[in-house]
């Protein structure tokens, strides 16, 4: 996927309120000599782009961080499972 200049990226990330970054995507890079220039030097990876993948992309986002944001939550200690933090637990 051709990008706009050589200083950018095709990637997102979503911000809302209280929360900050909800959730995180892009399109992976295809071009295997920028790749080369950038220094990516794992053979197996630069010949499947050598033979014609397809771009791929994909997206992250926090299922804590979603909680926090439609819930109103201020604290995401508040809706983790399993919270851990410094001196908390004594193992």
């Amino acid at each position: 996927m051709a990008r706009e200049t050589s200083t950018t990226t095709l990637s997102f990330d979503l911000l809302v309120p209280i929360v900050g970054e909800l959730a995180g995507g892009s399109v992976r890079e295809t071009d295997v000599e920028e790749l080369k220039k950038r220094g990516c030097n794992i053979d197996w990876y630069l010949e499947l782009r050598q033979r014609g993948q397809p771009p791929t992309s994909g997206f992250g986002i926090g299922f804590e961080r979603l909680l926090q944001f439609l819930f109103s939550i201020r604290n995401i200690k508040d809706v983790i499972a399993f919270p851990r933090w410094y001196k908390h637990c004594q193992c």
